[in-house]
């Protein structure tokens, strides 16, 4: 018995005390319903939101239509990556000779937006893009490609190839101004393309000029007059006879600490005053689509522990978290808490993990409570609970 009892008593009081795993809760999202946009009937259309995947709506045709004086968004694009110019540099000269009069006088001949040319004059890369851009200039967006490329034949296969190295496979350029109603796009390829606009500063900055003055051509507005209503920052106007009136657009939303871009484009509408009234609705429509949901607030109950003795502790959020999303986005939450014998009020004992648009956002849990040792007399009567 004294052997027994010198055996029994250092096994029981110092084994390790066994396991115990966590009874969790499930998480469980909060209920978000998408609002319903409609968009317009006529033409194509679509809106989008960078960071969020995949159009937020769509409406109309899907088969390319032309994009008139949107294609000057990749001409510039373009030339921009066989002549690179960062915001704040001028830019070589580019001096205009009697070929660009002769092209300005046969784009006049067509109806299409021309700008003055003073032959023997020159004018910096910067300010030729801006003129191009912001007043849809024609024959100083086929000057900068004739300087670039040395001719707009040289110029298509490589624009050609980069819409479709850049995720437009529907587009397609047959001119570099957009005066050729054979250059069609679709509203993703556009989207595609304002995206890949926007995150150039030179682009995004020139875009969003409203008014300037510049050496030869003078005074110039944007044809953008939808500039500053709405949010909207850019992009780019197309209009061709036959064609309509599109806009391509960007606009900021401000949510909490957060800033959306909602990209989006109206193609062939009847006018620019219809459809800049139709994208400040669907933009307001977007906007409130869009909400900050709460993950978890720091205490938030997703667990307990507890033991055969009787001790009990709570798993809880050791802090909040909170993501913005577009209303009706899938948010599921998963809860991994390890099993433990004994701890210490505020350890670290698993988390939760949101996924939200395939990002994953984890939150540590913790204990509210020790678990404490049970002590020598719950030991010696509970020698099968040990380890």
């Amino acid at each position: 018995m004294v052997l027994a009892i010198a055996f029994y008593l250092p096994i029981t009081l110092l084994a390790p005390i066994a396991s115990v795993s966590a009874t969790s809760a499930p998480y469980v999202a909060p209920p978000s319903i998408a609002p319903i946009l409609t968009l317009p009937n006529y033409g194509a259309s679509a809106i989008s939101a960078i960071g969020y995947a995949g159009p937020l709506a769509q409406g109309g045709s899907r088969k390319p239509l032309p994009m008139a004086s949107m294609t000057k968004i990749i001409t510039t694009l373009v030339v921009l990556e066989k002549k690179p110019l960062t915001l704040g540099q001028s830019g070589p000269d580019i001096s205009f000779t009697s070929a660009d009069a002769a092209i300005s006088a046969s784009y006049a001949a067509r109806d299409g937006d021309v700008y003055p040319i003073k032959v023997g004059s020159s004018m910096t890369e910067s300010n030729v893009i801006t003129t191009a851009l912001v007043a849809s200039a024609n024959n100083y967006a086929r000057a900068l490609v004739d300087w670039a490329f040395g001719s707009e034949a040289n110029f298509l296969p490589v624009a050609n190839a980069w819409v479709k190295a850049h995720g437009m496979p529907s587009t397609t350029l047959t001119d570099s101004t957009g005066l050729n109603a054979a250059n069609t796009s679709t509203p993703t390829d556009l989207i595609a393309l304002g995206k890949i606009a926007l995150a150039n500063p030179l682009v995004a900055h020139v875009m969003a000029i409203r008014h300037i003055t510049l050496p030869i051509v003078g005074a110039i507005d944007n044809t953008n007059t939808l500039l500053g209503k709405s949010g909207v920052r850019g992009i780019k106007t197309g209009t061709l006879n036959g064609a309509g009136s599109s806009l391509l657009f960007a606009s900021d939303y401000r949510i909490g600490s957060q800033v959306i871009t909602f990209v989006g484009v109206i193609m062939d509408g009847p006018t620019h005053a219809v459809i800049d009234k139709q994208i400040s609705s669907i933009i307001a429509k977007v906007r409130s689509g869009f909400r900050t949901i709460t993950l978890t607030n720091v205490g938030t109950r997703f667990g307990s522990y507890s033991t055969k003795w009787g001790a009990t502790t709570t798993v809880t959020a050791t802090r909040s978290a909170s993501v913005v999303v577009w209303a009706g986005t899938p948010v599921t939450g998963t809860v991994s808490i390890r099993p433990v014998a004994l701890v210490k009020k505020g350890a670290i004992v698993g988390d939760v993990s949101f996924t939200v648009y395939g990002k994953i956002y984890s939150v540590p849990l913790m204990v509210t409570q020790s678990i404490p040792d049970p002590g020598p007399l719950w030991r010696l009567t509970h020698p099968g609970e040990l380890s």
